[in-house]
């Protein structure tokens, strides 16, 4: 079980992150999701993920690419530490392109529950990245 709980953890870090897949998206995520880390006062249900890759990241980043570097799958939950990166060609939290190159480093928590995704929490270096970027 925890191979394949790796592997939809995976697959969704790649045909969603990486590549857009909306019906990959719809497929592996349980209606009941939540979203342990949506901004305070916002939806954390399937949506909050779905908007922060869609709406955020990939217009911001111009060849977004996600690298997996370690997983470690313990029961119904896998740990991965990856790095998002790109090229910073749109808009991302308000800061105009600058052309550079992007790399935000993530640690998250996914709780696989019938073969998808059902809670979610993570840390990630999007604040330094943006702090970086907003002294271009």
């Amino acid at each position: 079980m925890t191979i394949d709980n790796k592997e939809l953890v995976r697959r969704f870090n790649i045909e969603v992150i990486q590549n857009g897949n909306e019906a990959a998206f719809n497929a592996m995520m349980a209606p009941d999701f939540i979203n342990h880390v949506a901004p305070q006062g916002m939806p954390n249900g399937p949506e909050s993920m779905w908007n922060t890759f869609q709406n955020i990241l990939r217009p911001a980043l111009s060849g977004l690419r996600v690298i997996i570097h370690d997983q470690i799958a313990e029961g119904d939950k896998v740990t991965t530490r990856k790095t998002i990166s790109g090229v910073h060609t749109g808009t991302l939290a308000g800061i105009p392109a600058t052309g550079r190159d992007v790399a935000i480093d993530v640690i998250d928590i996914v709780r696989v529950q019938d073969g998808k995704y059902a809670e979610h929490w993570s840390v990630n270096t999007l604040s330094n990245v943006l702090a970086a970027l907003s002294k271009s």
